[in-house]
């Protein structure tokens, strides 16, 4: 089974800037839908961002509406690998930041994604 794992994750400033990196064990995960979710402490986990498989036509991409223009979510088939690029960074972004997996098109339901990483964890100071 393809393992995610998730880098990056660290402690930032308000207002800086956070790359967050999944990579995949294996190259299959190239045609599986990748995103990202996030927990805050005493909260349930939520969509953050997913793009689809590469395509000629327009790979597409999903996001959690708040985080349009912040957040920047691109992917890379040789890496096997997604990136979270984190601009303008808010104490309310802090979270661990969770990777996924799923066959299919980007979607924000998390009961759909079949393959998991176990996280990393972002914390934004003020």
């Amino acid at each position: 089974q393809v393992q995610l794992v998730e880098y990056g994750g660290r402690s930032a400033q308000a207002g800086g800037s956070l790359k967050l990196s999944c990579i995949g064990s294996q190259a299959a995960i190239n045609s599986y839908t990748m995103g990202w979710f996030r927990q805050a402490p005493g909260r349930e986990r939520e969509f953050v961002a997913a793009i689809g498989r590469i395509v000629m036509t327009g790979t597409p991409r999903k996001y959690k509406d708040s985080l349009k223009g912040r957040f920047i979510l691109s992917r890379d088939e040789r890496q096997r690998a997604i990136f979270l690029q984190m601009n303008n960074l808010e104490p309310e972004d802090t979270a661990v930041y969770f990777c996924a997996a799923r066959s299919g098109p980007p979607t924000t339901s998390q009961e759909s994604y079949t393959l998991w990483g176990r996280g990393t964890q972002v914390t934004v100071s003020s």
